[in-house]
């Protein structure tokens, strides 16, 4: 009897955790789909046109969010390896393992206000750069950074030592046998935690708020204050009335978004299918 209980209570809280899941997918994508598989959702932006007004795109909202994304994945992610690197394999039981094990906790629990607040003090405030698609990007660093190096961490230390063992025993020096054979052990769940990160700071709206302005038009400048976005095409448009077009683009953007979170799972899947160590 305990047992069946056991088994009821966890399929129960399965279902508990699947079911609102499910209930926003569905939501978004019957409320989406109709300008998401038009053409001119995916080839025209918002440029002249009114909440009133049917037409035009989501172009400049997806290029500018894969732009700041590719730009904070390419701070973020050699930094979280490395930083995982020197925890795991070179750092293990040292006083600076536990000093940047401490920072990166306390970072994995700052909000993304704070992060774009602190970023705006400092680039913008102190140094006088100005708003830019580049702050954006760095204040989404935080936010990814501990993603990235946790993930990183667990995924070297599951690495069997027989394989550094062996390769140590061949003669291999520590760099190459990590740049060789470690890495490319736990390749497949980098990946993962890279996708996950990018996840959380693609659908982060607080940084673009404060850091850029929101364009309607195609702006491809990292160095331009306006920018268009996913996240604040959604948020420009969510006063608006349920009859009107702008009402239904917020959720075209929503589903758009979905589909570019999943089609990243999906090519971070295969590349690390065919990146695994044939035998490992």
């Amino acid at each position: 009897m305990k047992n069946a209980l056991g088994w009821v209570y966890v399929v129960l809280a399965a279902v508990l955790a699947v079911v609102p899941l499910f209930w926003i997918l569905l939501s978004v994508i019957v409320k989406g789909w109709r300008l998401v598989v038009t053409s001119s959702w995916w080839n025209e932006s918002q440029r002249g046109i009114t909440p009133r007004r049917e037409g035009g795109g989501a172009y400049h909202a997806i290029v500018g969010t894969v732009e700041i994304a590719l730009i904070c994945a390419a701070i973020a992610v050699p930094i979280g390896i490395l930083g995982a690197i020197l925890l795991v394999e070179y750092g293990r039981g040292r006083r600076v393992s536990r000093v940047v094990s401490f920072a990166v906790d306390i970072l994995s629990g700052v909000p993304s206000i704070v992060a774009a607040l602190f970023v705006y003090a400092l680039f913008i405030t102190i140094f006088g750069f100005g708003r830019s698609v580049i702050a954006v990007s760095c204040a989404l660093v935080l936010l990814m950074l501990p993603t990235v190096l946790r993930t990183t961490e667990e995924m070297l230390k599951l690495v069997p030592d027989s394989l550094r063992e062996a390769s140590y025993a061949l003669g291999v020096p520590k760099w190459k046998t990590i740049l060789r054979v470690v890495v490319p052990t736990a390749f497949s769940g980098i990946m993962t935690g890279v996708m996950l990160g990018l996840a959380r700071v693609m659908g982060e709206t607080a940084p673009l708020l404060i850091l850029v302005g929101y364009a309607v038009g195609i702006n491809f400048s990292p160095t331009s204050d306006v920018m268009g976005a996913l996240p604040t095409m959604i948020n420009s448009g969510r006063d608006q009335a349920v009859t009107m077009p702008g009402y239904a683009r917020v959720w075209g953007a929503a589903l758009t978004l979905i589909l570019i979170v999943m089609a990243l799972n999906l090519l971070a899947r295969g590349i690390a299918r065919f990146s695994k160590l044939k035998g490992v």
